[in-house]
């Protein structure tokens, strides 16, 4: 028998796969992040006070540019890693509906509310006149999860799903998920930004609710967009998404409305986008197939009257098969292959029935011997006509019979 081939794709490959599956925009956010990272690390750059979100130095130096340089610094690989790579499956979703220009502007559009909202609220804990909490005024944040917390709320309101999964523990509602998320992150780390978060979370829920509406612009200006010439090379790689034909309130294609459980941004994600590439195994369905019978095998089966119902065989098939073998069409008018309805006599899936007519019927002595070996006659016809009187090949047919 002929060994069994195994395809095994490399590392590289997958990676690739894996790679070119995520769309422009969210590609080049991980590229972004993954290059400042790689160059503070090298250069021994940790001044993130410099460029973190400090609503102190806003305020008293109206340093805007805080808004956005915030969420592209990171302060630890793992930081910059996880935050990554759940964007690579939330962000796919997202862009794939919205489009590359209209999932950028609308990351913007969050990045800005978003500090917003945390200026807000540090100022407001920082000069209320009641209690001055300064700690929020003087919290130096970083990282790109403010932002995925509004990914995870809009992802929710657009998938239509129920409940979802965290971390593959436990259930919980839909509209609940966001907050639990927050819960369990600031108990298991904590020295994340919970205001950040928190005001990912309220920007998420008023893009959701309509609260947004008036700062989103038309279709028709990101078309005009996208037909601009300074565009054009954008627009020509094969994962950047034209917002042309996107709708933002659509399901999102990888949920299905019977499904109310979804994993959504879990562990369960990130594995999968790492596993995606990993090598696998696959056997070939060569390894069925025998080197002696080449080509694709039938069931042989015995003639019956057309005329009778299905599942009733010709009474008189076995008077003929016994009945004296001289005739030399005698075997070949009671064997015939189907392909309708396999039954009776099932021989190996390698054997195929010779189809020339008129040729001389198996010896009777090699019939007897396999008699003698305890094989039914009627099988050992059949089998010496599927082997060309050849016996071992018969008997081999015999046997796969017998297993």
């Amino acid at each position: 028998m002929r060994p069994n081939i195994v395809t095994e794709a490399g590392v590289q490959t997958r990676v690739n796969q894996w790679w070119n599956a995520i769309p422009f925009l969210t590609s080049s956010v991980v590229v972004v992040c993954g290059l400042i990272y790689l160059i503070c690390l090298l250069t021994g750059y940790d001044s993130f006070y410099e460029v973190c979100f400090l609503p102190s130095a806003i305020i008293s130096r109206f340093q805007v540019y805080r808004f956005y340089t915030a969420i592209i610094f990171h302060g630890s690989l793992l930081h910059v890693l996880f935050n990554m790579m759940a964007l690579v499956p939330m962000g796919s979703e997202l862009e794939r509906i919205m489009g590359s220009v209209r999932l950028l502007y609308l990351t913007f559009l969050l990045a800005t509310t978003n500090a917003i909202l945390h200026l807000l609220i540090a100022s407001l804990a920082g000069y209320n006149p009641f209690y001055q909490y300064d700690h929020l005024m003087n919290e130096c944040a970083i990282g790109f999860s403010g932002i995925l917390f509004s990914m995870i709320v809009i992802e929710t309101s657009l998938s239509g799903v129920t409940s979802r999964s965290v971390f593959g523990l436990f259930n919980v509602p839909a509209k609940l998920y966001p907050w639990i998320l927050l819960i369990v992150f600031q108990l298991l780390m904590t020295n994340v930004s919970l205001l950040g978060h928190l005001c990912g979370i309220l920007s998420g829920f008023s893009y959701s609710y309509g609260l947004f509406n008036f700062l989103m612009p038309g279709s028709s200006f990101f078309t005009t967009i996208e037909s601009a010439s300074w565009m054009s090379s954008f627009i020509r790689r094969p994962k950047f998404i034209m917002c042309t034909g996107g709708n933002s309130s659509s399901y999102i294609p990888t949920y299905s409305v019977q499904n109310t459980t979804s994993s959504g941004f879990s562990t369960g994600n990130a594995w999968r986008s790492l596993s995606s590439w990993l090598p696998q195994r696959e056997a070939s369905n060569q390894s069925s197939e025998d080197s002696r019978f080449p080509g694709r095998g039938r069931t042989l089966s015995t003639a019956r009257d057309p005329t009778a119902p299905t599942g009733e065989t010709d009474p008189n098939l076995h008077a003929r098969l016994l009945e004296d073998s001289s005739s030399p069409d005698r075997l070949s008018d009671a064997t015939v292959t189907t392909t309708a309805e396999p039954r009776q006599v099932p021989v190996a899936n390698t054997a195929v029935l010779p189809q020339s007519q008129g040729r001389v019927a198996a010896p009777e002595e090699q019939i007897q011997k396999l008699v003698a070996m305890g094989f039914d006659r009627t099988q050992v016809e059949v089998a010496l006509a599927a082997a060309d009187d050849d016996l071992t090949v018969a008997v081999e047919i015999l046997m796969s019979q017998q297993a």
